[in-house]
Parts: structure tokens; sequence; C-alpha cells
């Protein structure tokens, strides 16, 4: 394969090998994958290309957007927000901190609720401007009063929200802080607003102008995304003309979408997603309290999806593993992105793991390429 950088621990050298074959066997532009182990990098890799000619080579500090990836991040600000959030928790009703929310049979709805895709709001039924998927605010008082695209909600069946997400995550956040998402995940997390900090993570949900020279192009797939038997709320989830805004533009990037536009490299996924995997820490900072972090990662929709094909288990953002998509043991949590990116943690092992792209497949869950890598990792810890 051409431009592979990085390091690779001793005795971990087949996790290279599955790096180096997914580009031999032509399954790859470029792409990263970075796992760590107990606080430690062990294996942190890059390469191939950040364009279709060819004409760039991936960088250790190549941007990447990860779209769904994305979610089990901003997840972990929702915790930390209820956390600190004074008779807040995952059982209140949305209605108490956002009422505007409750039109159209949605008062009974919890935080767990629209965090674990049990809202009824996979997508807009009816037609909107596309142009207000870039504004937030807006975005989030239309679903405040949209209808459910099935009821009661809750029933305690999930439907996946695949761009919604985001922007119901965005407003509880603002509603309890008054500052928006991608603000917390930059000042508590990441310190990418911090010009000196020496723990900053190079991920971002609203990506600057001034870091777009970075960031990856994305060679689409050729064809739509697996999802099985056809259904009424995949169509408005997917395949509506508004279902998504306009992707990999400027004013895109910039925007703060939580659920599907936050861009970062390799390393940096696995570093917040090591949260996963140490109870609720980044290096000495607790994410949230033992019981919010409890309530968090509880199990609060399992079944068949109705917009996934899947039968999926859904805590208040991140997917349980029970698919094993997510590496051999069922205690870890992850999320994957349209295309191919994933991510875990596994709190068993002690470990994280990050694959990240910029050749997209038809894959929503379970592509091959991180499957092959999640594999070596467990091989090698075997």
């Amino acid at each position: 394969m051409e431009n592979l950088n990085g390091y690779v621990a001793p005795g971990f050298e087949p996790i290279r090998d599955a790096f180096e074959s997914n580009f031999d066997e032509d399954l790859e532009l470029g792409a990263g994958f970075t796992m760590i182990r107990d606080g430690e990098i062990v294996v942190n890799l890059v390469g191939g290309w950040t364009d279709r000619r060819k004409s760039s080579p991936w960088q250790m500090d190549t941007l990447v957007p990860v779209y769904s990836t994305s979610k089990a991040i901003s997840a972990l600000v929702v915790a930390r927000v209820i956390s600190e959030a004074e008779g807040v928790g995952y059982d209140t009703l949305v209605t108490d901190i956002w009422p505007e929310f409750g039109a159209h049979g949605k008062d009974k709805l919890t935080i767990s609720d629209v965090m674990s895709h049990q809202g009824g709001l996979s997508g807009f039924k009816h037609e909107i401007d596309p142009a207000i998927w870039l504004d937030p605010a807006k975005t989030a008082a239309a679903l405040a009063d949209a209808e459910p695209l099935w009821s009661p909600v809750p029933d305690g069946s999930s439907g996946y929200h695949p761009s919604t997400w985001g922007y119901i995550a965005w407003e509880i956040v603002m509603r309890l802080t008054g500052k928006t998402l991608g603000t917390v995940l930059a000042d508590e997390f990441t310190h990418t607003g911090q010009a000196h900090a020496f723990d900053k993570i190079d991920f971002w949900i609203g990506t600057p102008a001034s870091e777009h020279h970075r960031i990856a192009d994305i060679q689409r797939p050729r064809e739509l995304p697996k999802l099985g038997e056809m259904n009424d709320v995949k169509k408005t989830a997917f395949l509506t003309k508004w279902a998504g805004p306009d992707r990999g533009g400027p004013e895109w990037r910039e925007t703060e979408i939580p659920s599907a536009n936050g861009h970062g490299t390799a390393e940096a996924v696995a570093r917040l997603y090591a949260a996963y995997a140490t109870g609720g820490t980044l290096g000495d900072v607790e994410i949230a309290d033992a019981e919010t972090w409890a309530d968090f990662l509880k199990i609060r929709a399992s079944g068949q999806d109705r917009v996934l094909p899947f039968e999926v288990s859904f805590a208040s953002g991140p997917m349980k593993n029970t698919l094993g998509f997510y590496g051999r043991n069922s205690a870890s949590f992850g999320h994957s992105g349209w295309g191919g990116s994933a991510a875990f943690g596994d709190p068993d092992a002690g470990i994280s793991c990050a694959y990240v792209m910029n050749r997209q497949s038809s894959h929503l869950l379970g592509d091959p390429r991180p499957t092959r890598l999640f594999n070596a990792v467990y091989d090698c810890l075997d």
C-alpha cells in the first residue's frame, strides 16, 4: 500500500497487516486506525490519500467527517451536562426543559427516550426547506412542532434518527447550559479552543474554516444504504429529498450537527471513545457522577429497529455491542457512521478503537473494513 505511516507496538503487527490488506484489496482511498489500551496508544496508523486524484497523502493530522460515529461522542456531552444540571436526569421529561417539544403527543417523552431513538422523529414526514438543516435552532424548533412518525411515543421500540437525533441533543444542551453542544465539547472535552492545551483532542462538531484545509475529500458510495425491507419510516429517515442537508461544503462543516458531522482523526475518536472503556473518565476528568453514568448506559430500547435492518440495543446515545460489530465483548459500547467509520470502547479489555476513512461503502453498520481491524485487535489480545 501507499503512504503507510504511524506506530504499532510490538505484538500488534497483525493489526497493521489488516490495515494494509484493506488497501491491497482496493477497499480504501485513505484511512486511519487507532487502538488505545489502558490509556496508552498501542496502534496509530494512517495511509492512502485525502483526494481522488491521489495527490495529497493522508497525514496524522488529516481530519475526516465520521458521520454518525459522532453520536456516541455527542452523547458524552449530554451525559456531562445532565450530571451537572440540578434536578435533571435521564428520566426527566423533555418538556420540563423544553416545553414546546410536547406538541402532537410528545409530552410523555423523557430525555432517555429521545436519546435512545424512541421519539418517533426519525425524519420530517412533510416537506421542509433543506436549508434549515444548517440552522440547528430552526431545525430543533421544527422537530418540537412535528408529529411523531408512529404513536404512541414512547412505545418501547426504537426508530433510528440518522440526523434529527443531533438537533434534539443540541437543543437539550442549549436549554440546560445556554451553550451549544459543540462549545461544551470544545471547552470541556477536546480543548480545541485553547491554543496551548497539552491535552487537546483533534475532534470538532462545528469545524471552523481555519481547519478545513486538513479535511479529506469524501468519495461517496455508488449505491443506497443497505436498509433492508422498505417501510415509511425508513423512507422518511433517509430517502426524501429533504431528509438531510447538502453535505461536504464549508457551511455544512461549520454547522454543529451532533448526529452527523463531527470531524476528527482516528486518534481523537479513539481517545473520546475511551470513556466507554474507563467507566466514564477521560484522563483525570470524570465525565459524570456514577449514578448519571449508570443511567446513561442503561439499555432503553432493544429489539428490531424501525429504520435500521437490525435488532439493536440503544442506551442514551451509544449502541450496546449485541450484534458483535464492536469487538468480541458484549460489554462494549460503540457507534458507526455512514459509509464505514466505526468506534467503540470495551471496559472488559480496557481498550478503545476507532476507524475513519474517506471512501464510503453502503454499510450503515458492520462494514467489513473495520470488522477486519477489530478482529485483528482481539486476535492480538487473545
